[in-house]
């Protein structure tokens, strides 16, 4: 099973490919983790990467493929994957179908978490996440037992740089500009599933399955 999830930011893609990934036993390939740990390691992709996101940027096209083309080829996404984050753009999706195409595989479905702009707006710009660990919690609907403190680990809990509403609401602009023409592309090939994101992570999870049963 090959698939991609795509949303704009805060819809709960993390959320749902974690289940996704666990449930069906592939790889959840997060582009967001990938920049995350380049970042918090400072690699040159890193540091570039950080520049863009703490924009509301996306990140240059070359250097998250290059990224992505890398983490296919390793051997527990031979047999399937879950891709989150990638492709973003017209132009990535064409670095997409490269990519695949050499490896003689596609794309099986794209499930489209579809979410209000309000809700998405309350969801990041409340969100924290712990520095040590990278758990996230909301202050709204996901609060550790001791402010600021990460229940896991003890870290201490921050807001990122680009959680904050005037970004987030530049993250979303560029994402209609964007990626949102991706998802005619792939309703024009019979890929996309529209799955409602407003409500429960459990709820729209057992969407999810439903959709993939069809498989």
């Amino acid at each position: 099973m090959r698939l991609l999830i795509m949303g704009p930011p805060g819809a709960g893609k993390g959320s749902q490919a974690e289940l996704i990934a666990k449930h069906y036993s592939i790889p959840h390939i997060s582009t967001g983790d990938m920049f995350r740990k380049a970042i918090s390691e400072k690699t040159p992709t890193g540091l570039l990467a950080k520049s863009y996101i703490d924009k509301g940027e996306l990140v240059p096209d070359q250097v998250t493929t290059e990224l992505v083309r890398g983490r296919l080829k390793e051997a527990d996404a031979r047999d399937g994957f879950l891709l989150d984050g990638f492709p973003r753009t017209i132009a990535q999706a064409g670095m997409l179908e490269e990519i695949l195409q050499e490896e003689g595989i596609k794309i099986d479905l794209v499930i489209n978490l579809v979410v209000e702009d309000d809700t998405l707006i309350r969801r990041i710009s409340g969100r924290r996440i712990c520095k040590t660990c990278g758990r996230t919690y909301h202050v709204d609907t996901k609060r550790p037992a001791k402010e600021g403190e990460c229940d896991h680990c003890g870290g201490e809990l921050f807001q990122r740089a680009d959680d904050n509403e005037e970004t987030v609401r530049n993250r979303l602009a560029v994402y209609y500009r964007e990626t949102e023409p991706l998802l005619e592309c792939y309703q024009a090939k019979g890929l996309l599933k529209n799955i409602d994101g407003e409500g429960s992570i459990e709820a729209i999870f057992e969407e999810v399955k439903a959709v993939l049963g069809g498989i």
